[in-house]
């Protein structure tokens, strides 16, 4: 990964995938709200243009249209950061074939200072994750009722300890590709099959295709940041009993959660 230079000073990131599914299906998918929100983060489309994208708490990402052409193209522009230029962000539909598309999605700004790089190349690498639920929501999910929640916690290093602690009552200890899992009694029900695991740049990481407590994925990682630890869980259930099984599901993951990475008692 790196950040590309124009001659015009346009410094610029880019990813894509194939994906299932025709043009329609796949710009219903990136270019609407609901259809976003179902497999990336909660996010509004409003009727004037304003795209608001919800990454948690206090950590909204606001931009507005710049460009509209279904089921091809759309562009918006909004803000990186305190200081930082605007930052042009293209969304691309190609049909490749009968059955598949090309997404893909161009990240720009213009400056000739290099201090926004690193963000533009962090951009960069979180796209491949979030791509491989976008190709199994499409693959499997597309056109469904969509609910979800995401769950986090901050814990002291290292990394590869958190990790342990979150997976293995679930199951999740080095498993294969395609492997049938299910979670260990006294924790929280999940049975799915493996469809993606960590890789040397992310080795903490993996996605489950649910069959319990409902239909659905869950993507969870570890990641360390700033001396600590990111442990983050994030479920999409689909189907008519998605909403129920959030109401459901989520405060008991919660509770798990928090007894899972307790804060240590002080001695004495």
């Amino acid at each position: 990964m790196s950040v590309k230079i124009d001659p015009a000073g346009r410094r610029w990131v880019q990813a894509e995938v194939e994906v299932p599914g025709t043009p329609e299906q796949v710009w219903e998918a990136i270019a609407t709200g609901p259809g976003v929100s179902s497999w990336f983060v909660p996010t509004e489309r409003r009727d004037d243009g304003t795209v608001v994208a919800h990454f948690g708490p206090g950590m909204d990402a606001v931009a507005k249209e710049t460009a509209w052409d279904p089921p091809r193209r759309f562009a918006a522009e909004g803000e990186m950061g305190p200081g930082a230029p605007k930052l042009a962000t293209e969304w691309i539909v190609e049909a490749h074939s009968g059955s598949t598309c090309i997404v893909r999605v161009v990240h720009s700004l213009f400056t000739e200072k290099d201090d926004w790089d690193g963000q533009l190349e962090n951009i960069e690498g979180g796209w491949p994750g979030y791509f491989r639920i976008l190709r199994l929501y499409l693959q499997h999910f597309a056109g469904l009722p969509c609910s979800t929640f995401q769950l986090m916690a901050m814990v002291p290093e290292p990394a590869p300890s958190a990790w342990e602690t979150l997976v293995g009552p679930l199951g999740l200890t080095a498993p294969e590709l395609g492997a049938h899992r299910k979670s260990l009694p006294g924790a929280p029900l999940l049975s799915g099959t493996v469809e993606a695991k960590g890789d040397a740049g992310h080795p903490h990481s993996i996605l489950v295709r649910l069959d319990e407590p409902t239909t659905g994925l869950t993507h969870m990682f570890a990641m360390s940041m700033g001396g600590m630890v990111i442990v983050m869980l994030r479920f999409y259930l689909y189907g008519d009993q998605a909403s129920a099984a959030v109401v459901e599901q989520e405060p008991q993951w919660q509770a798990w959660l928090a007894e899972r990475f307790a804060p240590a008692t002080p001695e004495g």
